[in-house]
């Protein structure tokens, strides 16, 4: 394993990223780990195995998994349309659950859009009534259900509409209940708000760069940008609006324990024929390939299919892998910005494969 860990070293050693974990693991065990980097620059504080980090679009999964819960238990049928579940539903009656779970449902992706709120409005923010304005707006689908793949975080936040409306709990509270719970996670692992600030890592962007004034233009810099702490420029605590597309905060550990009981053929969250479909391929009308389950990316390395997401936005980055014929998995989680699918894991990954 010396080489992923060489290949760690000079990302924090070149200044690429303050702090990476990295977990490659089976259903049972951890097979290897990496960490290294401070959670905060100023104070040179060292990242430690209760840090926690920003998961962004990996909650998606946890999304998808609750739905198909939800399906199992008989109270929904994904292929029915979703306005039988969401109320004041804006788009067409044939757009199905399963549409908004494989990001081919058309609904609008707008960009700029304010995503973030700071922290210390997050006991007042009302994101109902903020989502409700978005859907006013952005009320006309791009493209006919199934047409084609569109990545949508709005998508996500009627599916965390469709869970509470049919459950009657919040969103959070169903996630802690019923994936959590069952696999051992308490608060201060991993949840929607920051459990302890000390442990939280600090998110920051290369204060010289091209995507440190791209960000710039998408968020107000006083609002959300701190001092800067020598090369890295520190984001002040914020939370994202929907907290069904993008919320989750929580140590890299964590998501290893969730990916862990999905490599299981007998997990405490899902039963094996829901697992199936939550890890099948969908295909448009017109049978083309999207690379796209019920919420996982699906590709492979080295011959080795994975299910996998990606989580990326203002300070922080970060990847959850699968490999269910391999039986193994990985996370990697950073505290720097990252704005699209890096694909990180294929590197750290294949050098496992190929030892």
């Amino acid at each position: 394993m010396k080489q992923i860990n060489d290949t760690l070293n000079r990302l924090v050693q070149k200044g690429k990223t303050p702090s990476v974990q990295y977990l490659l693991f089976d259903q049972d065990h951890i097979i290897h780990q990496y960490r290294d980097g401070y959670a905060d620059v100023l104070n040179k504080t060292k990242a430690n195995e209760e840090t926690t980090y920003n998961a962004f679009s990996v909650t998606k999964t946890f999304t998808a998994l609750a739905i198909l819960q939800l399906a199992e238990k008989g109270k929904i049928d994904i292929d029915n349309s979703a306005a039988n579940y969401i109320d004041n539903f804006r788009y067409s009656g044939e757009i199905t659950v399963r549409h908004l779970l494989t990001h081919t449902a058309g609904i609008p992706n707008p960009n700029p859009l304010p995503w973030i709120h700071p922290a210390n409005e997050h006991q007042v923010f009302d994101r109902d009534a903020f989502f409700g304005q978005v859907f006013v707006k952005h009320n006309k689908a791009k493209s006919l259900p199934d047409k084609k793949f569109g990545y949508s975080n709005l998508g996500y936040v009627l599916l965390g509409q469709l869970i509470e409306q049919v459950t009657g709990m919040k969103y959070e509270a169903y996630i802690r209940e019923y994936v959590f719970k069952p696999v051992g996670l308490s608060k201060a692992e991993i949840d929607f708000e920051v459990s302890d600030p000390i442990l939280q890592a600090k998110g920051y962007h290369k204060k010289n760069s091209l995507m440190n004034w791209i960000i710039g233009i998408f968020i107000n810099r006083k609002e959300y940008r701190g001092a800067a702490e020598g090369k890295w420029q520190p984001f002040k605590p914020y939370y994202i609006n929907g907290a069904s597309y993008g919320g989750l905060i929580g140590r890299p550990v964590s998501f290893m324990k969730y990916a862990q009981e999905l490599l299981k053929t007998d997990g405490a969250l899902i039963s094996p024929e829901y697992k199936q479909m939550l890890f099948t391929e969908n295909l448009t009308l017109d049978h083309k390939s999207t690379g796209m389950c019920l919420s996982w990316f699906t590709d492979k390395v080295d011959d080795h299919i994975y299910f996998a997401h990606a989580g990326g936005g203002g300070g922080y980055y970060c990847e959850v892998r699968i490999y269910p014929d391999a039986g193994i998995g990985s996370v990697i989680m950073f505290n720097r910005s990252g704005m699209s699918n890096e694909k990180f894991l294929d590197k750290l990954d294949l050098i496992y494969f190929e030892r």
